[in-house]
């Protein structure tokens, strides 16, 4: 088999830079190996805000707008739906929030995403007597069908290998590179925390953070919302509800606990009082960076291999932006964003 790239990892990363790919006219074959559960687990939120201080996201425009883009192609790619819109509300817990959240509100980068209209507590079920903010242009991609539609839509294009990819099998050259009956002329390494396994890229500044979810079902609350208080409570139809996420930094297993499922359930609980069911708890780890940017550019030594990484709990909105990037880097010689290349590290 001879391609133009070979691709390690089918998250969000990595199937932002098949679209690239794709779009591009450029064959590729993707191994996934199903390990990493960070992608599979994630809430799926586009949210242009940091929350907890209501500040923008960097390049948060950007990513945006590419990332509605990118959905909205897959959508009619896959043949099924995938962006949800939905308003996000952040519970205020006293006047001095709101009041912060008017005084941000009035920013330029802020204004068209932040609401300055409070929106009181009408709903029994939550506990929220200083209302809330709203947050505009945001909603829910719905993740784990992507990535179950993406691997089907590449596995009837013979695109995929579902194995673990062995790095001793990789013989790299000058202009090209060999994997066992596969010649390629880049690889491109996106495999999130699987990273720390990978023998060319090593001593990343990497801080990943295991992060669990719980869905559960609450047919009294009644939410057409995402609830951001002490955790973030989303809907997904059918009165069922996402709750998470917890940022654990010791246990960097994918095993779920009864301390993550603690920790949510106080979450929940202070903001809602009514019955609820517990569905599913699930784990995993996200590749966050210590100065929380992607971690995106080329070896040091073969200029023919690349990394794609630490999307962090942001991948959804981010995920296009940088995979763009490091494809005009690779083909046209593009520079990388200082704040999110490699070189940075040096």
């Amino acid at each position: 088999m001879q391609v133009d790239y070979v691709i390690v990892g089918l998250g969000l990363a990595g199937i932002s830079f098949c679209e690239q790919l794709r779009h591009n006219n450029k064959t590729f074959v993707v191994f996934d190996d199903s390990s990493q559960k960070s992608s599979v687990v994630a809430g799926g939120l586009y949210n242009p805000v940091v929350l907890k201080r209501f500040t923008p996201v960097w390049k948060g425009d950007e990513q945006l707008s590419m990332a509605l883009e990118q959905y909205k192609n897959l959508e009619d790619l896959l043949k099924i739906t995938l962006d949800y819109k939905v308003p996000v509300y952040r519970k205020f817990a006293s006047v001095e929030e709101q009041n912060n959240w008017f005084t941000a509100s009035d920013k330029p980068k802020l204004a068209k995403y932040l609401s300055n209209t409070i929106i009181p507590n009408r709903n029994k079920a939550i506990n929220a007597e200083f209302g809330f903010g709203e947050v505009l242009h945001t909603g829910r991609i719905d993740v784990n069908k992507l990535i179950k539609s993406y691997k089907t839509f590449l596995e009837y294009h013979n695109a995929i290998i579902r194995a673990s990819f062995d790095y001793s099998a990789l013989n790299i050259e000058a202009q090209s590179l060999t994997y066992k009956n596969i010649t390629a002329k880049h690889v491109v390494f996106s495999e999130g925390f699987g990273v720390t396994k990978n023998p060319f890229f090593k001593n990343l500044p990497l801080s990943p953070t295991k992060g669990e979810l719980l869905t559960i079902y609450a047919p009294e609350l009644k939410i057409d919302f995402v609830l951001k208080g002490p955790v973030f409570l989303i809907p997904i139809g059918n009165d069922l509800y996402i709750v998470g996420a917890t940022y654990e930094l010791n246990d960097l297993t994918n095993e779920t606990t009864e301390k993550g499922k603690t920790k949510l359930l106080q979450g929940l609980e202070s903001i809602v009082s009514c019955p609820y069911k517990i569905i599913k708890h699930v784990a995993g780890i996200r590749p966050t960076v210590r100065d929380r940017r992607p971690l995106v550019g080329r070896h040091e030594v073969h200029d023919n291999m690349y990394l794609l990484n630490g999307l962090g709990t942001r991948g959804v909105m981010i995920g296009p932006y940088v995979a763009k990037q490091l494809y005009e880097f690779i083909e046209h010689d593009k520079a990388l964003e200082k704040e999110m290349s490699l070189s940075r590290l040096s």
